[in-house]
């Protein structure tokens, strides 16, 4: 005899049916997690197929054109691009994901207390929101690096710490929406723990708009790490990352183009393809998809 299955069963699987649905139709995005799962995957398993150490210097084979012993030739000091590469892909993805991952939570539990809570707390919590939100962003990024040094650990804080904001904003107004709802108010009058009421009758609610906005953050991040390393204010020579790698290319802008091109294009295809994610996700968890 077949299982039965539910009825509570078939209508929980019912909308993820259709937010699947809808995301596969999405071509954007389905080419976009295509593609981000292919530079992870390169990032993650570099240690293994790059056919060269990253920071091996070779003077005598500075600059050269791509050959078959190295793909994408060689940079300033005769380092394998291809290489350099794969693992400054390791530095800028983790970067954005952990970084994103951060703030997305700082955000959640910034927004979700200000909402639900309301009074004293709401109006000092989104003052300071306000307040972090009219700092230009970058400009301080610079401060603070400038001030407390360089280095991995330093760029993921200091851009979660800076990037929380607008999920707060949205998780707030999430928040307010749901709390108002009959379902909620009966969890309240029948004594439910306000922390059992937040994480299991308002925060799922938010989910929806915090992976949006975390796949934005994600890119916002990369962008974020490339721009500080490009300055020389994030990740140090002879570690390798797709910003600083731009910043040793530039003096060979013109006489070697390939060199700019590679890492400038990777964080072009890496950010897009965040955004395109973002957007299939949007549209295939909206009510009216599918």
């Amino acid at each position: 005899m077949a299982d039965a299955v539910s009825p509570r069963t078939a209508a929980e699987a019912a909308p993820k049916g259709r937010a699947l649905r809808a995301f596969l139709r999405h071509r954007g995005a389905t080419v976009a997690l295509f593609l981000l799962t292919v530079m992870t995957g390169a990032a993650l398993l570099a240690p293994w197929i790059a056919p060269y150490d990253p920071e091996k210097i070779n003077i005598l084979r500075s600059l050269a054109a791509p050959s078959a012993q190295h793909w994408l030739g060689t940079d300033e000091v005769g380092r394998d691009v291809l290489s350099r590469l794969l693992f400054g892909g390791r530095v800028s993805i983790v970067v954005g994901l952990v970084a994103a991952t951060l703030s997305v939570a700082i955000g959640v539990a910034i927004g979700g207390l200000s909402a639900y809570f309301g009074g004293l707390l709401d109006a000092v919590l989104m003052r300071f929101t306000d307040g972090m939100l009219s700092i230009p962003l970058f400009f301080f990024l610079l401060v603070v690096m400038a001030v407390f040094g360089s280095g991995l650990t330093q760029i993921v804080i200091v851009i979660a710490l800076t990037s929380w904001m607008p999920v707060a904003r949205i998780v707030r107004g999430e928040v307010l929406r749901v709390k108002a709802l009959p379902y909620v108010e009966a969890a309240e009058a029948l004594g439910a723990r306000r922390l059992h009421v937040i994480l299991r009758h308002l925060l799922p609610q938010t989910v929806p708009s915090v992976i949006v906005a975390a796949t934005l953050g994600v890119a916002n991040a990369i962008l974020l790490e490339s721009a500080l390393s490009y300055l020389g204010l994030g990740i140090q020579p002879p570690i390798p990352s797709w910003g600083n790698m731009l910043q040793g290319s530039q003096a060979y802008v013109w006489s070697q183009p390939l060199l700019a091109l590679w890492p400038g294009l990777m964080i072009f295809v890496a950010v897009m393809a965040y955004n395109a994610l973002g957007d299939g996700i949007r549209d295939a968890l909206d009510p009216g998809a599918g």
